[in-house]
């Protein structure tokens, strides 16, 4: 038994196709440099794509960089970064660039670029499709070796303190600049440097997130939004409290499913309350979504666990762990780490709160936790989660400004997609973002789990993304 990735990763859906997968497009030394000091001095940022050449690993496709600043806001003058970038050869599409968005955040995009341009084949004639390395990811990627080695592609699993303390200190200061306020620049450059008076975006995942803060910054420059397995726009909640509760909903339709006779919310509930191990488990859940959205095997390991024999879930448990594997060229936890605590609201408040301030902080949230917030889970499992711990002890920083919590989306086609298996990004997030969508149309794959266009066994997400994308006008009027 081997679980796929976890949810980091998991944007796409695709852990096995990521191991071992060469880069889309070569070009570039790979940095072995600890910081974001990797970034090239004196080059000019803007304009054209250099060094274009065929991609070697995506027939079809030109590949090139994208030289922009490592700030945006002009602090670190004449340091720039070379993002990688693929572009399909189609340059005269009738609709323009179509820009596909990778996620974690922490995955590059062009090792993806192949098998995205075969899932959004049908439209590919009509659009150009761009890909690209978001900073701090791929060839470029942000390395903290000991963070790597805990969490892998999850963002679940808890990290050693000392672990978190190392790699940002090994990043140094200018780790501030791989929040999603600069990718949101860097996109912005990149249509210029594509030519291009606005963009089509498709997120999945964190990309769904970018693709979000994208059109709220620049509302003018989008003409249509595809986002799979929603991030809402006010970022993803560290205490995770869509996914606790989801948990029951989705392993009993799961269990309904396939005919088991258990309880697995009960048995889950249980098995918390005995051995605190919440965390764990629900790392479990979200990885383990993706090799089955069924969860065969689940509800019988938490049913003997709550019989008070754990074997099973514990080798549940310890293979996922193992699976999350990873190197930091296919989803790197020093970006993930800098760009969530760049971006991300929690008990404490913001990254730029001392650091000695915020273990009171969530101690507080622990106890005013409610078990209808938590259940099946507690609320233990709530403040105890790796994407809330990797940031607990980061070191105060100044945060990039977020938008109002309630500005809508602009005025143009919307397609949320989402699968009702999906525990790492639960379709409550969905609607929560459909309701700043004004011209926005939900679907809702039954049976699905994360990452639909990618890894759906049902084909009903992706005939509805190719319908949208060939019409997106046609969804002007819709509000669903």
């Amino acid at each position: 038994m081997r679980i796929r990735h976890g949810r980091a990763t998991a944007l796409l859906g695709i852990a096995v196709l990521l191991t071992g997968a060469p880069a889309a497009c070569s070009g570039g030394a790979r940095s072995h440099a600890t910081g974001p000091g990797t970034a090239t001095p004196g080059s000019t940022a803007g304009g054209a794509l250099a060094d274009r050449a065929p991609c070697p690993q995506a027939t079809g496709f030109s590949c090139g960089t994208l030289t922009v600043p490592l700030d945006h806001g002009g602090s670190r003058p004449g340091q720039r970064l070379k993002l990688r970038v693929a572009v399909a050869d189609n340059a005269d599409a009738p609709k323009g660039d179509l820009l596909f968005l990778a996620g974690g955040p922490g995955q590059p995009g062009l090792p993806l670029v192949s098998r995205i341009a075969q899932r959004l084949a049908p439209v590919l004639g009509q659009y150009r499709l761009v890909m690209f390395d978001q900073r701090g990811t791929g060839a470029g990627a942000l390395q903290c070796p000991a963070l790597q080695d805990q969490m892998g592609s999850s963002d679940l699993a808890v990290p050693t303190a000392q672990a978190v303390t190392d790699c940002a200190a090994g990043l140094g200061p200018d780790r501030r600049f791989y929040s999603t306020a600069d990718t949101v620049a860097d996109i912005d450059q990149l249509r210029e440097a594509l030519g291009a008076a606005g963009l089509t975006v498709d997120g999945v995942s964190y990309g769904s997130f970018v693709a979000e803060r994208y059109a709220l910054a620049h509302p003018s420059r989008v003409s249509a939004l595809v986002l799979d397995s929603v991030v809402p726009q006010q970022g993803y909640d560290p205490l995770d409290l869509a996914a606790l509760p989801a948990a029951a909903r989705v392993l009993t339709a799961a269990c309904h499913a396939t005919g088991c006779t258990t309880d697995p919310a009960a048995d889950l509930a249980e098995v918390v309350r005995r051995d605190h191990d919440g965390p764990a488990v629900l790392d479990l859940l979200t990885s383990y979504e993706f090799a089955d959205p069924d969860y065969k095997g689940i509800p019988d390991a938490l049913h003997q666990a709550a019989a008070g024999h754990p074997e099973q879930l514990r080798q549940f448990v310890t293979s996922s762990h193992q699976g999350d594997a990873v190197p930091a060229d296919l989803l790197s936890q020093g970006l993930h780490a800098s760009t969530l605590c760049a971006d991300g609201r929690f008990p404490w408040g913001s990254s730029d709160t001392p650091v000695a301030d915020r273990a009171a902080a969530v101690e507080r949230t622990r106890q005013q936790l409610t078990a209808a917030q938590t259940g099946p889970f507690d609320a233990a499992t709530a403040t105890g989660l790796g994407t809330l711990l990797s940031c607990l002890t980061w070191p105060q920083e100044q945060v990039p400004p977020v938008p109002p919590a309630q500005q809508s989306l602009p005025r143009v086609p919307v397609l949320l997609l989402g699968g009702d298996r999906d525990l790492s990004t639960p379709v409550e997030g969905l609607q929560q973002e459909a309701a700043l969508a004004p011209l926005g149309k939900v679907v809702v794959v039954p049976g699905a789990a994360h990452s639909v266009q990618s890894h759906a066994t049902s084909d009903l997400g992706r005939r509805a993304v190719a319908e949208f994308l060939s019409a997106p006008d046609r969804y002007g009027t819709t509000k669903g």
